[in-house]
Formats: structure tokens, sequence, C-alpha cells
């Protein structure tokens, strides 16, 4: 096959594939549009397409009345329309859509696999959440998300403990969150991605500092066992440490550990070594797409580890779009997958990389990660609105 000829067909396999996540999947549920009768795009008046089956979860059992998910315009389920431009595209597109054989696919790691337990949230009690983080004292769990008010604290049960956060413009409101921490003192930091700040409330959501003018677009937050925060910038390509006084509410330094990183998104400290890994997302060149780098510098900043999508794709037979990081209780780096909708193991930085996947069932889009004291590992699935909490299976 000539060069030439390869090249269309790369470039035939991304148009396809790029049409299958931005036209020809739910923007609800994230499940891919078919023929068959739950799947079916439908219409809503304001012009949005969402499948039969939000249709149906969204609109009121008795009454019929919903409001569209992305404008919230009210409408009636009854009043919907089959989408016939996205139906004509499946057809057009016809097998290319098709999964990938299961031989392709992500094979459970065996006995010791990660299993899913229960899991807790949902549509309404969560909204397009974007950040996870657990309190180390209390072991609740914190997560930020598109509700009217943007942090929600549930307890050990899964069920909501306390909220705050409004949605507002106010300096102590919060207008995008993306990433959130907690503290060792139980201070919850916010990255606002709508004023570009950092937030600081008490558990109990009083504003304690707000972190405005340093950064061009605050993205992940993680915190060190010195209780300092760690900041990636997105804009700006940095990664920064600050110290804060959380009592008094006052920022006492800040640091910058590393500059020239390509869009730093997640972040994920170690407590065993103290390591510190960073999820970038470079601009892949001649695609338009976002590839994946991992790299894991040590706690003097040194680079210990690094691997990319090419390195990845030696070893895992479908492409990986990493978004979430974090380690686990031995220091293997643990990252999500939302191209499987799986969770890989990378193992310690210095073996990059020895995948192996330990969650291959039953994620939607996860993008955030983190383990408990008891080793259970809690996955945020964005798309199901939910956490998802996993726990070895010996079975």
């Amino acid at each position: 096959m000539s060069a030439e000829a390869s090249g269309s067909g790369l470039e035939l396999r991304e148009l396809v594939r790029e049409a299958e996540t931005s036209l020809l999947e739910c923007k609800v549920c994230f499940e891919r549009f078919g023929h068959r009768q739950q799947r079916r795009p439908r219409n809503l008046p304001c012009g949005h397409v969402v499948c039969l089956a939000c249709v149906a979860a969204l609109a009121h059992p008795r009454t019929l009345a919903l409001e569209c998910p992305f404008c919230r315009r009210a409408c009636r389920g009854c009043d919907t329309s089959d989408c016939l431009p996205v139906l004509h595209l499946l057809e057009l597109l016809g097998s290319a859509l098709r999964p990938a054989p299961a031989a392709h696919r992500a094979a459970p790691c065996g006995p010791g696999a990660l299993t899913c337990h229960h899991a807790f949230g949902g549509w309404g009690t969560l909204v397009n959440p974007t950040g996870l983080a657990l309190c180390p004292k209390t072991g609740r769990v914190v997560v930020v998300h598109d509700g009217k008010r943007r942090v929600k604290i549930f307890d050990s049960g899964g069920g909501c403990a306390h909220q705050f956060g409004e949605k507002g413009e106010a300096a102590q409101d919060i207008r995008y969150p993306l990433d959130v921490t907690v503290t060792n003192d139980c201070h919850v930091v916010v990255t606002d991605a709508g004023d570009r700040s950092i937030k600081v409330f008490d558990f109990f959501g009083q504003i304690k500092l707000v972190i405005g003018g340093q950064f061009s677009l605050p993205w992940g937050v993680e915190t060190t066992p010195q209780n300092g925060v760690i900041v990636t910038d997105a804009e700006a390509g940095s990664l920064h440490l600050l110290e804060v006084d959380f009592l008094e509410g006052v920022l006492r330094r800040t640091e910058r550990l590393q500059a020239h990183l390509c869009n730093p998104r997640g972040v994920a400290v170690s407590w065993l070594t103290g390591a510190i890994a960073v999820l970038e997302r470079p601009l892949a060149l001649g695609t338009g797409t976002y590839s994946t780098t991992v790299k894991v510098f040590s706690a003097s900043m040194q680079l210990i580890g690094q691997v990319d999508s090419f390195g990845l794709s030696l070893f895992f037979p479908s492409e990986i779009t990493a978004s979430a990081v974090t380690f686990d209780h031995q220091g293997n780096v643990i990252v999500a997958d939302t191209s499987s909708q799986a969770v890989l193991c990378l193992g310690k930085p210095e073996e990059f990389p020895v995948l192996k996947p330990i969650i291959t069932h039953g994620l939607s889009h996860p993008v955030a990660l983190t383990f408990t004291k008891e080793n259970s590992l809690l996955v945020l699935d964005s798309a199901a609105h939910s956490i998802k909490v996993y726990k070895v299976d010996w079975g």
C-alpha cells in the first residue's frame, strides 16, 4: 500500500472517529445513537438532539413535561421527533462505526481485578461532574459539578450530606469548576475556569480565600502530604505549589515548579513517595486532535518517568485518551481512559510503561479517580453523573 493511500485511510478513520464523538452520540448519556428504539436520536423543539431513552428518563411520568438538559427550554416528550440527518449519517457510515472486535478490547486482568460494588449520585443529584476528592479526616466524598450548588459532599453511604458554592458571578460564587481537592485540615479547594481563579472554602462552605489574577487557566488541583496545594495551569503550561494559611485565609507563598508543559490538566501526588504525576494533552501535529502524555516528577521535581500516546499504543491495541491520573497505595500510576472506557495501571514511574487494565466494564466517560484508605477505587463517571466504587474481587 502506498504512503498516500495509507495516509488517506488514516484521515478517513480519524474523520469517522470525530463524527462518532461529535455527532453520533447522545450528550446526556454518552451512548451511541442507533436505529433501535431506545437509542433513536430525537429532536427537541429547541433543536438539541438526545436519544429516546433520555427523553423518557427526563420526562414527567404523567404530564410528559421535560426541560432540555442543555438550554433548559420547557417542552413535552410527545413534541419530539426523529432526527433524520443523524439517522441518515448512521446509514451512510454503516459498518465503519461498528464496535471493535472483542479481540481488540481490553481484557479483564483476572483474579484481583476491580469490580463495581455500588454507585451513587445519578442524574439530577449530579449534573456533568468534573472533579472528585476525598476528605482525609472524615472519608466523605467531595464532587464539583454543574448544579446550582457546585460542590456536593457525600457521606460514606452515598447520601448527600452537604452542598455549597452557588452558581453565580460574585467572587465567592463558582462559575465553572474543573477540579477539587480537600486539604489535610478539611478545606475544600476548587479550580474555577469561569474567572480563572482558585477558591478555598472550609468544609461547611464558608469562603476563606480567592486566589485570582495569577493563573491563565487553573485546571488540576491536588493536596501534598505537607498540606500544600499543587495546581496545573493549562494555558500557561505550568505547575505551581501554593502554601496557604487555611485558618487565616492567607496565601503565604507561590512557587512555579515546572514550566514549558504542554496543556497540563490532571495532577496527582503520591503519598508514598511524594512523586507528582501530570497529565498533558498536547495537540497532535496535523490531526487537530489531542494526544496524551503522562509525566512523573520526583519530590525534588526531577523527571523520573514519561510515556505518550505512541508509547502506550505499543502495549494497548486501542487508542488511549487519558482523562484523569492518580497513584495507588503502592506508588503505581493509574489513569482513566475515555476512548476504551477503562482504567489502566501504568506501573511505577521507573518501570514505565507496564500497562495493565484494571477496570474494563461498567464505565462510560471516566473523568476523575481516587483511592480510599481501604483501597477501594472511586471513579467519577460524567456520562452516568455518578461515582462508582470499585473493590478488589479475589473470586
